[in-house]
Parts: C-alpha cells; structure tokens; sequence
C-alpha cells in the first residue's frame, strides 16, 4: 500500500520528484484513476481526502464517505479542478481560504453533509462556478457575503436544511442564477421572510419554470413570528399571503 501524507506536508523530495513524473502518475490506492483528469473515490469509507491525486485531475467523486474537513491547502495542489463532488460525507465547516485557488470549479457538491454555517466570502475566487449544492446539510445561518464573487452562478440548492431566514443580500450577488432550490426549511414569517417573498416575486420572470415539471412543489405552513406586522416595511398584506401558505420549489409557485 502506498504512504499516505496529508496535504501540505508532503516531504520535499516527494514533492519534487512528484513535478518529475506525467501529471497523471499519482493515483491512491483505494480510488480509481479512469484517465489522467477522472478520479473516482466513492463509497469507500474514507474518514479523509486521500493523495497524491494527478496533479491535473479535473474531476474529482469523493461521495459517500466519511470525511469530516476539505484540506485548506486542497486546491492549491489541485487548482484544476473543474468538477467536484463531496456529497454524503460527515464535513462540518469550510475553513476560511478552502476555495482561494479554485478558480477553474464549475460545479461543486456538498449536499447531505452536517454544515451549519457559511462565512462571508466562503467560496470566493471561484468565479466561475456555476452549480452550488448545499442542501440536505444543517445549515442555520448564511451570511449575506456567503456567495460573493459567484457572478456566474446559475443554480443554488439550499433545500432541507434548518434555515429560518435568508437575506435578500445573499441572493442579489447572484446575477445569474436561473434555479434556487429553498424548499424543507423552518421558515419563519417575520420581516426578513416578507422581503424574501417579495425577491422571489420579482425574480419569477428569470428563474426557470421548467424546474416544477421535475420537482412537486412543497407546501409548508411557515409560522408567524412575535412581531408587529406594521413594523415590517411591507404592507400586512403582502406579508400575509406568504405566510399563510408557501410554496417553494426550485422556482417560486404561488401560494
């Protein structure tokens, strides 16, 4: 079996002579390398991101294992990636910097993992990702910066997870997106939910509605908070309709 070293701490004359080899030469042990840009690491029982991985791997499937934590040095080695998929793993948090050097990723999954935050700025420099996976984590607070510098995102699954609020400041750093996913949270219907519901009305025209034929709409009774509703800079109305019965599907379906 080969050695295993955490990222990062390679010794120097591994490091090195790993520059010497084709790009495509390192593959571990318990994945399957199908060319020099696909690595296959699924359902493996991994508690960990194994290595050395081809320095020029694009497509990197490391679902259904155990691991707790992306490496904050991950894609300095491995700055090519394109495609990557940590769905159904145990990850908790994203250490500040994880995706400093992730500039080539376009699609990114972490779906049914245990998250329960996202930081401002958690996936910044990767501009050009265009599908970010997030639900079915434990997700109670996303930041308002949380996606800046995602301009060309087009697709947000926030589903499933514990979220009561979500700023609209999140969503209008978003350009481009054409399919949010919000449905399987504990709404709760106070002033920041109203002005939500009012995003989504004005944003109908440009989210895909071809995503309903796919996925049945959710319905969910989204409680009242203990606040005046003519506190809310909307009016009592406008803030009632959503609250009484919402639906959210990938797109906005009237309630």
């Amino acid at each position: 079996m080969r050695p295993w070293f955490p990222l990062g701490s390679l010794p120097p004359l591994l490091l090195v002579a790993s520059l010497s080899f084709p790009l495509g030469h390192f593959c571990p042990a318990v994945c399957s390398c199908l060319d020099y840009h696909t690595v296959d690491c699924r359902d493996q029982g991994l508690p960990s991101v194994p290595n050395p991985f081809p320095l020029d791997v694009r497509k990197l499937l490391i679902a259904d294992n155990h691991i707790r934590a992306i490496p904050a040095d991950f894609f300095i080695f491995y700055g090519d990636l394109v495609y990557l998929d940590f769905s159904h793993n145990a990850i908790v948090s994203l250490e500040e910097g994880t995706f400093s050097s992730s500039g080539k990723l376009v699609f990114l999954d972490l779906s049914h993992n245990n998250l329960t935050q996202l930081a401002a700025g958690a996936f910044r420099s990767a501009a050009r990702l265009i599908k970010l996976s997030l639900g079915n984590n434990r997700l109670l607070e996303v930041d308002e910066a949380a996606f800046e510098s995602l301009e060309q995102l087009q697709v947000l699954e926030l589903n499933n997870n514990s979220l009561q609020t979500l700023t609209v400041a999140a969503l209008d750093a978003l350009p481009n997106l054409r399919s949010l996913r919000l449905e399987g949270n504990p709404w709760l219907c106070d002033c920041d939910f109203a002005s939500l519901f009012s995003w989504l009305q004005e944003n109908q025209s440009k989210l895909q509605k071809e995503s309903r034929k796919s996925h049945s709409a959710l319905q969910s009774q989204v409680p009242m908070a203990d606040q005046a509703v003519e506190h809310c800079p909307f009016s009592s109305t406008v803030l009632l309709q959503p609250c009484k019965v919402l639906r959210l599907d990938r797109t906005l379906v009237d309630a």
